[in-house]
């Protein structure tokens, strides 16, 4: 039969191991928090109003679309081809807004010369357009 005094040490040693565990999880927590808060300030003291609407816009697409999935797989998909579509129609206006986005993103200037916001936009548009066109036709 064990001793008390083996039992308590394994106790203490145990004891001992958890508060390290916990104490280090703690120390990574607040180096994730830290992480984020310093990356949201840096966003939000060099990000120009116009980019930050555009990541607002890709935001509520990236949300819809997760909607639209959690609806499908949780509720129905009873007429498919509208949730195709739906989703399509997520998925590719995202990928539009996040091409305008690299495009006016004035640290891109290099690499988007011949391109100017203006005519950024209006790509931007027409895209939209056709898309819009190939989903409300793929309704039915």
């Amino acid at each position: 039969m064990p001793s008390s005094k083996s039992t308590s040490a394994k106790q203490k040693s145990a004891a001992n191991a958890a508060s390290a565990t916990t104490h280090q999880a703690q120390q990574q927590v607040a180096q994730t928090s830290n992480a984020v808060q310093t990356l949201l300030k840096a966003y939000n003291e060099t990000t120009s109003s116009r980019l930050k609407l555009i990541d607002t816009f890709l935001v509520f697409l990236m949300l819809s679309g997760v909607m639209q999935f959690a609806y499908c797989v949780l509720v129905t998909n009873f007429p498919f081809n509208a949730f195709l579509a739906g989703f399509s129609s997520c998925v590719g206006q995202f990928v539009l807004t996040a091409s305008l986005r690299s495009q006016v993103n004035p640290e891109n200037g290099a690499v988007f010369k011949e391109v100017s916001p203006e005519r950024a936009f209006a790509d931007f548009v027409l895209g939209s357009i056709v898309l819009h066109f190939f989903v409300y036709n793929f309704l039915g």
